[in-house]
């Protein structure tokens, strides 16, 4: 029996005046002992009013001190973290909400409307708000005597269920325990190499399962830098400002790095190592930025069911030029093992140089989607693998390279979206007859979301009128950033829908 959250425990007695947590915008600095007190009061505080082991509570609030100190106090005393997009619009929050069966939500001041709207209608129990002061403020239960001991947890523990939507466009709840948690910030610490001396600047919404990064540097007794949003000078500002040694990045933001001037080469002189996820990072830009800069880029292959790379790969320095050609994301991590199988039948394995569907097995790998039976068993087999969906193979050096996705989903700077999901809220357009999303290549963005359109008969769609529809049932990255209009989309025998067609076609134009 442990608690991942034990760590605490260990690192305020080690230095606890060391500065663990550093949020630049908000100009707020947290000590190791300020922030091992602040977890201590927020678990007894949840504990207080009556939250408790195994009970899912909603975190809908944006990157900050508060949502880590929620997300840890929530952990400390076994209860399951329900991460939520801070982007979300209100069907897609009450969506989350309500198949997660959260006893209570934790938000701020940007999602307190919504939120108490949802409260009155799904008649959630409790409701945390961060940034006020009062009965129901995150404040007020900071001010809570402190839970010393955590909640003894079995590694099956659910810690998390983390929503990731799938080709039926409803978000399914990735199950991530304890355990695997615990798996994860050793694979990550193992990657990196962290030390107590490390400096993390971290972008990835805490939303998201990138958070994994962070907790991992924190748990190594480093100091997380937190920045909300990307913004190339502030981002270079702040990493020459605390001599960052360790930088999150994706593709996009590479790609902007390396439109700046020769000054960007001194900013970011202390970092050693920088890690680029969530979309494919394409050879002629890594090449140019390993040429330039000599900061090994880490590129990783991980996924929302694999705590990213808990149970994934990574590029290591050791493994490029000339091995890798800036093209793979590299070997396992931690106690993870791959597979290639082929896609009709995955008790058949592939052999090398030959692509198929990426399996993964390992500790980190989720226990199945939140009270979806069918889907788990389509993915997660019963002797442990988890098909991926991604296309890939086994190169002549033994690294993983991404090729295809099998799945048609689209990552634009490292957002998710889901084609059938978008769809599904925008075939509601009363001018709208037919619709297909699908996913055109962006040299800054990766790729972004394209639209064919089928309007019904008399009726006239366009580009503003779509996007304007979206802005109210859609999260912002979501929305289409190209329309075409067509008479009919493309589909097999009158069903099967040819998005490859549609890319094809469109996307050049």
């Amino acid at each position: 029996m442990f608690n991942i959250t034990s760590f605490l425990d260990i690192r305020v007695r080690e230095h606890p005046d060391k500065i663990a947590l550093i949020h630049p915008s908000r100009n707020i600095t947290y000590s190791w002992r300020e922030l091992h007190d602040a977890v201590l009061r927020a678990a007894g505080g949840m504990k207080g009013i009556g939250l408790s082991h195994g009970d899912r509570v909603v975190l809908f609030l944006d990157s900050s001190t508060d949502y880590l100190i929620s997300y840890f106090a929530l952990w400390r005393i076994g209860a399951i973290a329900v991460p939520a997009n801070i982007v979300y619009r209100e069907e897609e929050l009450r969506y989350v909400i309500e198949d997660s069966g959260a006893r209570a939500v934790i938000t701020d001041s940007s999602g307190r409307e919504m939120v108490e709207k949802l409260a009155r209608v799904l008649k959630i129990p409790e409701i945390i708000i961060a940034g006020i002061s009062g009965e129901n403020s995150l404040d007020n239960i900071l001010h809570s005597s402190p839970l010393q001991y955590p909640h003894p947890c079995h590694p099956d523990d659910l810690s998390q269920i983390q929503y990731t939507s799938g080709t039926t466009g409803r978000p399914k709840g990735a199950m991530l325990t304890q355990g695997g948690w615990m798996a994860a910030l050793e694979a990550e610490r193992d990657a990196l190499e962290l030390t107590s001396s490390d400096i993390y600047l971290g972008i990835y919404p805490m939303g998201h399962v990138g958070i994994s990064w962070g907790i991992s540097a924190l748990k190594q007794g480093g100091t997380w830098v937190i920045l909300e949003r990307f913004q190339l000078e502030r981002y270079l500002n702040l990493v020459e400002e605390y001599k960052v040694t360790v930088l999150s990045a994706m593709p996009p933001v590479i790609h902007s790095i390396m439109e700046t001037s020769r000054e960007t080469d001194k900013k970011i002189a202390t970092v050693r190592r920088i890690i680029s996820g969530g979309g494919p990072m394409h050879s002629p830009t890594w090449r140019a930025f390993h040429q330039r800069f000599n900061i090994p880029i880490i590129n990783a292959y991980g996924l929302s069911e694999t705590i990213v790379v808990g149970s994934g790969t990574v590029i290591r320095p050791e493994h490029y030029p000339e091995a890798d050609e800036y093209n793979s994301v590299g070997t396992p991590v931690g106690y993870t093992e791959i597979r290639v199988v082929n896609e009709d039948d995955p008790a058949v394995t592939l052999p090398d140089t030959k692509a198929g569907e990426i399996a993964i097995r390992g500790p980190a790998v989720a226990l199945g989607y939140w009270q979806k039976p069918e889907e788990t068993a389509a993915v997660f087999l019963s002797d442990g693998w988890f098909l991926t969906g991604d296309i890939g193979y086994i190169d002549k050096n033994g690294m993983l390279v991404i090729t295809d996705r099998k799945k048609d989903m689209i990552i634009m700077s490292g957002w998710k979206i889901y084609p059938t999901e978008v769809e599904n809220s925008l075939i509601l357009h009363p001018d709208i007859a037919d619709i297909a999303i699908f996913g055109c290549p962006d040299e800054e963005k990766g790729e972004i979301p394209a639209a064919a359109v089928v309007p019904k008969n008399g009726h006239t769609v366009t580009h503003e009128s779509l996007v304007a529809f979206a802005r109210e049932h859609l999260a912002g990255y979501k929305i289409p950033r190209k329309t075409v209009i067509v008479e009919s989309l493309p589909r097999v025998g009158g069903w099967k829908l040819l998005r490859r067609q549609l890319r094809e076609q469109y996307c050049l134009t």
